[in-house]
């Protein structure tokens, strides 16, 4: 929980990173342009270069550096607005140069933090006027000259631009990590293959269709023969390889089309689409066939088999669970009657069980 918490501080830093070099460089030209004319200490020239050219990387190694990198990034956007306030004062509140800057900020760390983080950064920029008129005293100027209009223009226009493209990036990888969860959440972790909910979600959708389309498709119910006996003689491991390996032969031997899901434990379901029952045996036959061939070059004994029970859509079942429910009679008719076998429900058309033992 720690390390993920510190790197989302880190990304967040990273984030802030670029939009900060920006904006306090072409904010330099802004608060340059309206302090030239005024008489001011050395010390605020010195501070001025440092806040617009060195801070951003000094502020980026404390917050990377931090224990704690988000709540460091956070600071670092406060004393960003202290010295934003303190450099509105400085300019004696010229208006157009103090809204920029000011009002760039604000918009920062609304996007940055919301509107917590801009109270916060409100009332900095406060703290840093008064520090500001404590130190140099009170002034108001009020007319801004051609050089300081165009001085704000590079920040009127290139800081929301780092800005959005941060925002936009920010857009483009929570849309892929929703992606991704997604996708997890629809899937086995093991397999790679649809889970138990996602299969049986599209179990409902195909069997409406087929309904409503009078078209063919077969479910297949697999079934991994003697498989706690290959788990408590090899371990889980070597379990787990093979429900990975029969995953793969799936995915090679099924069309684009089909739909494979781990139903459970060492049984496996599939859709299959637009498929007539011989078509559906040719195929479950060739994955029988490849599982059977399967050798582990650290266990030469081991031998893995499959029963599958097969079962067309017909118009008699009132729901997918009847027809789900036929393909697994089908199923326990081939354990039964042997294993190792592609059996399919009696009242289908094609009235013989396939089978190749080795």
């Amino acid at each position: 929980m720690t390390e993920n918490r510190i790197g989302k501080g880190l990304s967040f830093a990273k984030r802030i990173y670029l939009p900060r070099i920006v904006g306090l460089a072409i904010g330099l030209l802004s608060v340059l342009a309206a302090i030239y004319p005024l008489d001011l200490p050395g010390w605020v020239w010195a501070l001025l270069f440092f806040n617009g050219l060195a801070w951003p990387h000094l502020a980026y190694r404390l917050s990377s550096r931090a224990r704690e990198p988000y709540q460091a990034e956070r600071r670092n956007l406060i004393y960003d607005s202290l010295l934003g306030g303190f450099w509105a004062a400085t300019m004696q509140f010229n208006p157009l140069p103090t809204v920029t800057i000011l009002s760039m900020m604000a918009m920062n760390n609304v996007a940055a933090g919301g509107h917590r983080l801009l109270v916060q950064g409100l009332l900095a920029q406060g703290t840093g006027m008064l520090v500001s008129i404590t130190l140099l005293g009170p002034g108001l100027e009020l007319n801004a000259t051609p050089l300081q209009i165009y001085a704000c223009l590079p920040m009127l226009t290139l800081y929301p631009l780092a800005v959005g493209s941060v925002c936009y990036g920010l857009a483009i990888k929570l849309s892929e990590h929703k992606r991704t969860l997604r996708a997890l959440s629809l899937t086995d972790s093991l397999t790679g293959l649809l889970n138990h909910g996602s299969w049986k979600d599209l179990l409902h959708l195909k069997f409406h269709k087929c309904r409503q389309e009078r078209c063919e498709a077969v479910i297949a119910v697999i079934d991994i023969d003697h498989f706690k006996q290959i788990n408590d003689s090899y371990g889980h491991i070597v379990g787990d390889c093979v429900l990975r390996q029969l995953s793969a032969e799936l995915k090679r031997n099924l069309r684009e089309n089909d739909l494979a899901g781990r139903y459970g434990g060492d049984e496996f379901c599939v859709i299959l689409p637009y498929s007539t029952l011989s078509q559906a045996i040719e195929i479950m036959e060739r994955l029988r066939q490849s599982i059977s061939n399967y050798r582990n070059e650290q266990l030469p004994e081991l031998r893995v088999s499959l029963s599958i029970g097969l079962a067309s859509c017909r118009n008699e079942f009132a729901d997918p669970a009847a027809w789900l429910n036929e393909a697994d009679k089908a199923l326990y008719a081939a354990k039964n009657s042997g294993r190792d076998k592609v059996n399919f429900a009696p009242a289908d058309p094609v009235r013989f069980a396939v089978a190749y033992p080795e």
